[in-house]
C-alpha cells in the first residue's frame, strides 16, 4: 500500500490550496481516508476524513465551512481543498488510510503517506 500526498506550498492568508492523496494497493470500498495535520511542537490533529462506500465525510470543527474532502474513485484519489486559509493551518499534512471498521483514533490508521507542507503567511 501507498499514499502519495502532494499539492502543499506557500500561501498568503485568505488562499486556497488543494491537497491530493493517490492511494496503491487499497480499495476505497474498504478503507476510509483520512488527513490529518501536525504544526510545530503540537501532536498530530485529524482534519478530514471520507469513506467512499456510504459517501460519509467528516471535519474537524476548526475547518468547517473552509475545507472539503471528496474523492475519485476512479483515480483512487482523495483531495481536500482549503479555502480561506488561516495562518493556524500552517502545518505538514498527511494522508492516511484506516480500514472502515476500525478505530478511527489517529494512532491507530493502518497505512500513512509522506507530508506535504502547508505554509499559511500573514
Amino acid at each position: 500500500v501507498q499514499l502519495q500526498a502532494s499539492g502543499g506550498g506557500l500561501v498568503q492568508a485568505g488562499g486556497s490550496l488543494r491537497l491530493s492523496c493517490v492511494a496503491s494497493g487499497l480499495s476505497f470500498d474498504e478503507y476510509a481516508i483520512g488527513w490529518f495535520r501536525q504544526a510545530p511542537g503540537k501532536e498530530r490533529e485529524g482534519v478530514s476524513c471520507i469513506r467512499s462506500d456510504d459517501g460519509n465525510t467528516y471535519h474537524v470543527d476548526s475547518v468547517k465551512g473552509r475545507f472539503t474532502i471528496s474523492s475519485d474513485d476512479a483515480k483512487n484519489t482523495v483531495y481536500l481543498q482549503m479555502n480561506n486559509l488561516k495562518p493556524e493551518d500552517t502545518a505538514v499534512y498527511y494522508c492516511a488510510g484506516q480500514n472502515i471498521a476500525g478505530s478511527y483514533v489517529p494512532s491507530s490508521w493502518k497505512f500513512w503517506g509522506q507530508g506535504t507542507l502547508v505554509t499559511v503567511s500573514s
